[in-house]
């Protein structure tokens, strides 16, 4: 399956992503089995189900979809929907604090048939088949690095306004404070080494470093998300009131990175798998 979607992507852009949340699960990051069914056709699979937070769903070629099967021993598998498939119904529109745009819409799953060849993996049903936080860690780094370029754009506009803003009692711009210019050192202190985990990170990824453990991926996207959040709110508190006005650009900016810290995996779930290989390889 994934072959035939590395081939479609050869010739264009093709918009994929998994969607495994649901309402009774909630986030997969902390275990628990589907709810959602793929019931057996003479030809394939039918899905049928409820996900949560299909982000991009309205624009997605293909949706990977987790289920549960009805056969008399279950299985738990990820099935390739193609994003225009009847019986794909938008349930609930996406209306968030943050990241507003990416139209992280719940679904629901009507009967939705798919090909026999959609089925991209599959596992025996139990512990086994929840979601392991550690095998997908490398893909934590992309979430970092969202997170920590919604930071460096709060960043530009942050210096923007300290050039431009000229109070009538300074009579020149607060970029040439200390307080402002503390502030400044401080913001591109923690982006700039959130920015070396992450790129390094990366590229040690690419270059197939084995070395380079999920341990360490999803500890940059700990410290990578903590730092992003940091510095926005560093800058927010150095604008005052002006900053959390809707006609405000650091505003949009501050929403959006509140999203790091709740996106899954969360932090205290990361920690735990960080620590305890620690603790593993200390014994």
């Amino acid at each position: 399956m994934y072959g035939r979607i590395l081939a479609a992507a050869a010739g264009r852009p093709v918009l994929l992503n998994h969607v495994r949340a649901e309402p009774e699960l909630g986030s997969p990051a902390r275990g628990g089995l589907p709810a959602t069914v793929a019931r057996r056709t003479a030809t394939g699979w039918t899905l049928t189900g409820r996900q949560r937070f299909a982000t991009g769903v309205e624009g997605l070629d293909w949706l990977l979809v987790w289920a549960t099967t009805d056969e008399p021993t279950p299985r738990v598998g990820t099935f390739a929907v193609p994003g225009a498939s009847p019986g794909i119904e938008i349930t609930h529109r996406w209306d968030h604090l943050g990241l507003r745009a990416s139209g992280s819409h719940d679904i629901a799953l009507h009967e939705v048939e798919i090909p026999a060849g959609n089925l991209v993996d599959i596992a025996a049903h139990g512990p086994g088949a929840e979601q392991d936080n550690r095998t997908a860690a490398a893909l934590h780094l992309p979430l970092a690095a969202l997170y920590l370029g919604v930071a460096r754009a709060a960043q530009r506009y942050f210096h923007r306004f300290a050039h431009e803003r000229i109070p009538a009692n300074l009579g020149h711009p607060v970029a040439r404070t200390e307080r402002f210019r503390r502030a400044a050192g401080e913001i591109a202190l923690r982006l700039d080494s959130a920015e070396q985990l992450v790129f390094r990170g990366a590229e040690r990824v690419d270059a197939a470093d084995e070395t380079y453990t999920p341990e360490l991926a999803l500890g940059t996207r700990i410290l990578a998300d903590r730092h992003s959040v940091e510095a926005v709110g560093l800058a927010i508190r150095l604008l005052g009131n002006p900053g959390l006005s809707r006609d405000n650009p650091l505003e949009r900016h501050f929403r959006d990175v509140q999203c790091a810290p709740v996106h899954a995996p969360q932090e205290d779930v990361a920690l735990l798998a960080v620590g305890s290989r620690v603790l593993e390889g200390t014994r």
